[in-house]
């Protein structure tokens, strides 16, 4: 499995030697100097990356991450492969976004984090780091005591891995009204904190799927005569507890409206957006969240990855681009 660190290797060795860019070129496009590139397409042939009879087996997961970047217009993309260290590459994933993740925050930063399993997962994965002046902040309303892998639970403890500080959302993540919802959203606290998570630097989250073992349905917030009612009208996936349509949308349905979540235009504005696709199942709420810019950055599996690029050859219309 590759390191995070190396990504940047493989990016220039990709551009010089498949897209024939100059070094220059190479330089400009990762925003990196023109002797670093030298290093890089250097190290690049002598670890065997762009040998021919060697490289399109050993870095099967890269050339599928390469691919997915130009397809989609992702920043960066990790791709687990099939020669992980156990049975299930899936099982694997939280171990590789938390590396990934880790990377990407840096000091200073105002993180923002959403919640599920993988989310979790994720967190309970991630290595102690020190990070200097970085807070976490909760991008969704908080359920119960009752339900696992709670909102805040998830960001409390992103934050103590990282040594950050934590900004919780006390306030319910979903509503029994509409219009109690959209009287406490209008509260000052709630609404300064709403308004908040555009100014975050990075963004942490997944895209859920809807059915009966979803996250949403285990952990009350949707009931299953909900369910079918809104999936009678579209819906595809769930972002930060929010549910989309095939084009990312938000989904016309009382239950959207009586959330307490980050707006989708908020999450948008977050320059870099890191979604992380644990099962292989989501391919229908990927390529929704795709459609909705919702990420700039991705790690998933390699079967994931070839369904993304097999679903791109189809003949399916061009997807938006990731970038805000």
């Amino acid at each position: 499995m590759l390191r995070p660190a190396d990504q940047i290797v493989h990016k220039a060795a990709w551009l010089y030697y498949t897209h024939g860019l100059r070094q220059d070129e190479v330089a400009r496009r990762l925003n990196i100097s023109r002797a670093s590139v030298a290093l890089y397409l250097r190290r690049a042939r002598e670890t065997g990356i762009v040998n021919i009879s060697a490289s399109t087996q050993l870095f099967r997961s890269d050339r599928l991450a390469r691919q997915l970047e130009d397809r989609f217009g992702f920043e960066a993309v990790w791709v687990l492969g099939e020669e992980g260290l156990t049975d299930d590459p899936t099982a694997e994933i939280p171990t590789l976004a938390a590396s990934v993740f880790l990377e990407m925050v840096q000091n200073g930063d105002r993180v923002g984090v959403a919640w599920g399993r993988t989310v979790y997962a994720i967190a309970d994965a991630m290595s102690y780091a020190d990070r200097q002046g970085v807070t976490v902040v909760e991008m969704c309303g908080n359920l119960g005591s009752p339900y696992s892998y709670r909102p805040d639970q998830c960001t409390m403890e992103i934050a103590r891995r990282l040594n950050a500080s934590g900004l919780n959302f006390y306030a319910p993540l979903v509503l029994s009204t509409e219009d109690l919802a959209r009287q406490l959203r209008e509260e000052p606290v709630i609404r300064e904190q709403l308004d908040g998570i555009a100014g975050c630097d990075l963004a942490l989250f997944t895209v859920g799927t809807l059915d009966e073992d979803s996250h949403v349905i285990k952990c009350g917030a949707l009931g299953l005569d909900e369910l079918a009612e809104i999936k009678k009208l579209g819906a595809k996936g769930v972002i930060a507890g929010q549910i989309i349509g095939s084009d990312g949308a938000l989904l016309d349905c009382s239950y959207n409206r009586r959330m307490i979540s980050a707006d989708f235009e908020s999450i948008r504005a977050i320059p870099r957006r890191l979604m992380v696709v644990q099962e292989d199942e989501k391919l229908e709420p990927l390529l929704a969240a795709i459609e909705g810019r919702f990420l700039t950055h991705l790690v998933l599996t390699a079967r994931m990855a070839e369904s993304l690029l097999e679903h791109a050859g189809a003949g399916e219309a061009e997807p938006a681009p990731a970038s805000a």
